[in-house]
């Protein structure tokens, strides 16, 4: 339009001959003038096709930009990802990227665990960091569970809102691996036990732990704000820990809470110990035998946390 006024007041010229005159002028199809122009004419029209070119050159560039940044970075992206979830091994699989999902990525990554997200919308996990491992895809579909490496994998958590997914991805998960941990959410109580018989060794209801918890607030807040104490991130006043008494050096292994030393050398507190036939017992006996198959759990500092992790690894004081 402003080439088009130019010319109307410029050269006197009716609306047509001026849209007429700007066309053929933008376009530089090298049609001849409507009439001849005046020098005032010439210098608009110098004018108008420098200005038409600036911003023409303008235009392609921010769009050439955003293609090929845009389009490079998605390949960098899924290069850089894909070289690294070929070599991942015993990792956690993390499928739908929505609010638990992305609870559940926080918690393996304040663990310092390998995890892997698969999500069909890649711009869910685009604000994520560079080492983040992604699969895009459907994860009800069986070859993008197999391309996240379900195989190799040491556990899967699920966290569709809709239960035939989760279902879905149960079954095929437990077909493909028979010894991966299955960690599903449920929306519906008629649908935990089916996940269970699916193949999913807990299940997990995020409305039902909500509700729970917030009467528990009403119930009893000081034991859930002693509870909120305690974190399972290392970075609270209180963390909480299992160890599996398998991992132990030789020299713990067949020996009693009170042999190893990780009471009274650490300052943890042992709050709980898991036999191998899955029984719990509540704050443990030193005099409690550390087997194979069976766990500790422990209460502690960060500090205290990080000191018995010293001990365990260095395989003393328990000689």
């Amino acid at each position: 339009m402003f080439g088009v006024f130019g010319y109307i007041i410029i050269e006197g010229y009716d609306f047509l001959d001026a849209l007429y005159m700007t066309i053929i002028t933008v376009a530089t199809v090298g049609f001849d003038e409507v009439h001849d122009l005046s020098p005032n004419g010439k210098i608009f029209t110098i004018f108008l096709i420098i200005s038409s070119m600036g911003t023409f050159a303008y235009s392609l560039s921010v769009i050439t930009v955003h293609f090929v940044e845009g389009e490079l970075s998605n390949f960098i992206l899924g290069y850089k990802s894909k070289f690294q979830r070929k070599k991942m091994k015993n990792h956690i699989i993390v499928c739908g990227y929505g609010r638990n999902g992305r609870q559940a990525v926080k918690e393996l990554r304040a663990h310092k665990k390998a995890f892997l997200i698969i999500e069909e919308k890649k711009e869910s996990f685009l604000d994520e960091p560079d080492k983040t491992v992604f699969v895009e895809g459907d994860a009800t579909n069986d070859e993008i569970l197999i391309l996240a490496g379900v195989e190799n994998a040491r556990a899967i958590i699920t966290t569709f809102p809709n239960d035939a997914d989760n279902l879905y991805v149960v079954l095929t998960a437990r077909s493909l691996n028979p010894n991966l941990l299955i960690i599903s959410r449920a929306s519906n109580d008629s649908s935990e036990k089916k996940l269970k018989v699916a193949g999913a060794n807990s299940v997990v209801m995020p409305d039902k732990v909500g509700g729970s918890h917030m009467a528990t607030l009403v119930l009893k807040p000081d034991v859930v704000s002693f509870l909120d104490l305690i974190s399972f991130q290392g970075n609270s006043q209180a963390n909480l820990e299992e160890i599996m008494c398998s991992n132990l050096p030789e020299s713990f292994r067949n020996k009693t809470i009170d042999e190893i030393g990780i009471r009274s050398n650490s300052g943890v507190n042992i709050v709980g110990y898991k036999t191998p036939e899955g029984e719990f017992i509540i704050n443990p006996s030193a005099g409690t035998k550390l087997i194979k198959d069976s766990k500790l759990f422990v209460l502690g500092t960060s500090q205290q946390i990080l000191k018995m992790k010293e001990i365990i690894k260095s395989g003393g004081p328990a000689l």
